[in-house]
């Protein structure tokens, strides 16, 4: 893999050695398929936008190349998810200086913290402790924010199309309501005393905060982290003491360590949710939230 300061060179050699004439859009590259899609619906035809991740690619260890950036040329921003999640983002904003703005979408966003004191969260304190939940965009009221956030930084960039990017971020979050008011709808076919929701990692908080349910994850926040046999045993018995009835895998993830509990316990596995919002089949919004709420009620309903 092509080191952050490769990565830098190739943008800055991108955007100040070009010799052609000066676009008439806004170019901006995105490090997520959710922030694409959104920068689509706000910049609309005053923005040109190239995604950098790709749907089905792994948020949690992409780190994009020269290679994969040389078809940005004359980008002036990168949307990036933030709150850490994206652990190359200081290396590289130290690289570009000011050729190129990077936004953090996720930034002004308020951040949920894993809290291992609570006594339904099932990740080992040591790894937890101080945690901050990068998934904010599990929540359309965050995703009403982001619109905002990245009409701002268009609006700067280039400020005789302001008035359309506004508009269309007022669309967007008009939308965004919508879709919430949908989820709520069909989430109220599920029992209050039933609203746990039990996945591998914790990648549900903000969707958890949003709609009522009690976050229950079994891991961390990255995919590769296991639980010894100490923590499975605990695990299974917090699932038998609160009456658990469904557990929940997630795309792209190994489900073998929920598997394993469903066997010890009979809880039955539901629909794997899109936690990433990198899925192949959903990688905007609307899509990633229409298969999570369909696959919980699908389970968690009486």
């Amino acid at each position: 893999m092509k080191s952050i300061f490769t990565l830098a060179a190739a943008i800055l050699s991108l955007v100040i050695g070009s010799s052609a004439p000066a676009q008439s859009q806004l170019k901006v590259a995105s490090l997520h398929p959710l922030l694409g899609d959104l920068a689509r619906q706000v910049g609309g035809q005053q923005v040109q936008v190239v995604d950098l991740l790709k749907p089905g690619g792994d948020i949690h260890h992409f780190e994009p190349t020269a290679r994969e950036v040389s078809a940005a040329s004359g980008i002036q921003m990168v949307l990036a998810s933030g709150k850490g999640l994206e652990n190359y983002l200081g290396k590289l904003r130290d690289s570009l200086g000011t050729g190129v703005q990077i936004i953090e979408v996720g930034k002004p966003i308020p951040s949920i913290k894993i809290d291992p004191s609570n006594d339904m969260f099932l990740c080992c304190p040591a790894h937890a402790a101080g945690g901050i939940d990068p998934h904010w965009w599990h929540s359309a009221e965050n995703m009403r924010r982001a619109a905002r956030t990245i009409a701002d930084a268009f609006s700067a960039a280039d400020p005789a199309n302001a008035t359309t990017f506004k508009a269309n971020a007022d669309t967007a979050q008009k939308h965004f309501a919508e879709l919430k008011k949908w989820a709520q709808q069909e989430l109220a076919a599920i029992p209050r005393s039933d609203r746990k929701l039990v996945t591998a990692h914790a990648a549900f908080g903000y969707f958890c905060k949003e709609y009522g349910f009690k976050s229950v994850p079994i891991l961390g926040l990255a995919r590769e982290d296991e639980a010894s046999p100490k923590y499975m045993t605990e695990t299974i018995n917090v699932i038998r003491d609160h009456k658990i009835r469904a557990l929940f895998p997630e795309d792209q993830a190994n489900p073998k360590v929920l598997e394993e509990i469903a066997r010890e316990t009979g809880v039955k596995i539901g629909k794997p949710l899109i936690a990433d919002g990198t899925s192949p089949d959903a990688h905007t919004f609307e899509t990633m939230l229409r298969h999570n709420v369909s696959a919980i009620v699908a389970a968690l309903k009486p």
